[in-house]
């Protein structure tokens, strides 16, 4: 199986379909009123289609297991056509899709099996998935290739050369792959004074998001937070929540961070750790969805 412990769990949901065939109407009238004689088809399909749900791991080796919290299913009958549709929701880190998709067809087999007493011609047709949501596609829509990010690394050691930084690299890497531009790419000391300039000289260029990466932490040095806050015009606690939480469930270390989240005009301002799994973990806490946020200062009361 894929390593999906880098991902959050959201409202994932999909429909997938399933069609059986019968040879005649005498099938579909038996069906309907219920004299086939192995019992009520519909029914019985029903179930099975919900134990096939919830054991999808079982049957598909890269499957995860994961918590099915919601299952229907439902028919619809055109000419000698049975339609089965599955629908399945769970709050989790992987998509719904092959569950939907594998309840439909043990429904389709089932009543294949039932059916086949009294109809030598059914068939099964066309299972596939009708519909999804969830997950980092749901985000697609929210990035733009126009925004362009610059990522300051906030270190003394690396800035005197004793060290190579990793971790703005990984922040590049993570802003690329939203389809952010990289405005710039810098190296300082831990100085208030450098930090603050940088700020304001990048929110004079019009730059959406600036990140910083170090000196959260809570040694005499660790100052990023104490040069950030007094020129955020707006803290946006709720991100900077997401990244502790995500924090914390890896490492209970993530509570000593002292991440920054907030607005200077209409640039978004953050200071994740300085380690680069600490990096990395915090950019995969909240993007692409904190693109979302450009979104919504689209609105009344926000001027450019």
């Amino acid at each position: 199986m894929i390593n999906i412990t880098h991902k959050s769990n959201t409202l994932r949901k999909a429909i997938a379909q399933a069609i059986v065939k019968v040879g005649s109407v005498d099938t579909i009238d038996a069906i309907i009123q219920k004299k086939v004689p192995k019992g009520d088809v519909l029914e019985m399909a029903k179930v099975a289609g919900l134990f096939a749900a919830k054991k999808t791991a079982d049957m598909i080796p890269d499957c995860h297991p994961l918590p099915v919290e919601f299952t229907s299913i439902n028919y619809e009958i055109k000419d000698l056509e049975v339609y089965i549709f599955v629908e399945i929701h769970t709050i989790y880190k992987t998509g719904v899709e092959v569950e939907a998709m594998h309840a439909a067809s043990v429904v389709a087999l089932t009543m294949y099996d039932m059916l086949k007493p009294i109809d030598k011609n059914i068939c099964i047709e066309q299972i596939k998935l009708v519909e999804k949501k969830g997950g980092k596609t749901d985000f697609s829509k929210d990035k733009n290739e126009a925004l362009k990010a610059a990522v300051i690394v906030c270190s003394d050691s690396i800035a005197a050369g004793k060290k190579d930084d990793i971790a703005g690299k990984v922040i590049i890497g993570k802003l690329e792959k939203s389809a952010v531009h990289i405005h710039d790419y810098l190296v300082i000391p831990d100085e208030i004074h450098d930090i603050q300039t940088l700020l304001k000289q990048f929110v004079e260029e019009k730059v959406n998001i600036i990140i910083i990466t170090g000196g959260t932490g809570l040694s005499l040095r660790d100052i990023t937070p104490e040069a950030i806050k007094p020129l955020l015009e707006k803290e946006i606690p709720g991100i900077v929540e997401a990244i502790r939480s995500y924090g914390q469930q890896r490492t209970p270390y993530s509570m000593l961070s002292r991440s920054v989240a907030g607005l200077i005009g209409n640039t978004l301002v953050l200071a994740l750790p300085g380690s680069t799994k600490g990096a990395e973990e915090s950019m995969d806490a909240i993007f692409p969805a904190i693109l979302h946020i450009f979104k919504v200062m689209e609105g009344p009361g926000y001027t450019h």
